[in-house]
């Protein structure tokens, strides 16, 4: 936890024990107060046909996650996610289509800060789900960060932006001085 409290995160490489720690010049996040929704993203969450629920298959969401042909989810970063979770310090957001886990995600929580770490899908669009139902439930508990790490194009569709490091420092300590709970 001390390494998400001084700005960086883990990653894990496949076939090794070895789990180093990142800290890019950039950071991505996402402002809760400027989470965008597409009209297409909209339409589903409208139409719905799914159930969303908050830590209830964490380690399957993880086995999700790390189910891909490259991944940096190694079973070390598996077995110390799930001590977090364990913990009450990670959480999971699973979207399920009837009994079917069809997406989800996982992160970490410190303070007002959610560390989100990776996402899946099995059914096309849910993961977009999820991650709208992350942030919906970190703004409805009082959060004030939420860290997605790096900026991708996928992620910008939702309104997430790079801050360089010292503005990202200063968003960190704001979030760290708060106490939300992640209900």
């Amino acid at each position: 936890m001390s390494g998400y409290r001084e700005g960086v995160f883990p990653m894990g490489y496949p076939g090794r024990s070895l789990i180093s720690w990142h800290q890019p010049p950039e950071r991505a996040i996402l402002p809760l107060d400027e989470l965008h929704i597409s009209r297409s993203l909209w339409r589903t969450l409208r139409k719905g046909g799914f159930q969303v629920t908050f830590d209830q298959c964490f380690a399957a969401v993880m086995r999700g996650c790390a189910g891909r042909r490259s991944t940096w989810i190694t079973p070390a970063i598996v077995r110390v996610y799930q001590q977090l979770h364990g913990m009450g310090l990670a959480h999971s957001v699973e979207v399920w289509i009837g009994e079917e886990l069809a997406a989800g995600l996982y992160g970490v929580h410190i303070g007002g800060a959610f560390f989100a770490e990776s996402k899946f899908h099995h059914v096309s669009g849910m993961s977009k789900v999820a991650l709208v139902h992350l942030a919906w439930r970190l703004k409805e508990c009082g959060f004030v960060l939420l860290d997605v790490q790096y900026l991708t194009a996928h992620l910008a569709q939702f309104g997430v932006v790079g801050i360089p490091d010292d503005a990202y420092r200063v968003l960190l300590a704001e979030a760290l001085s708060k106490q939300c709970q992640f209900q």
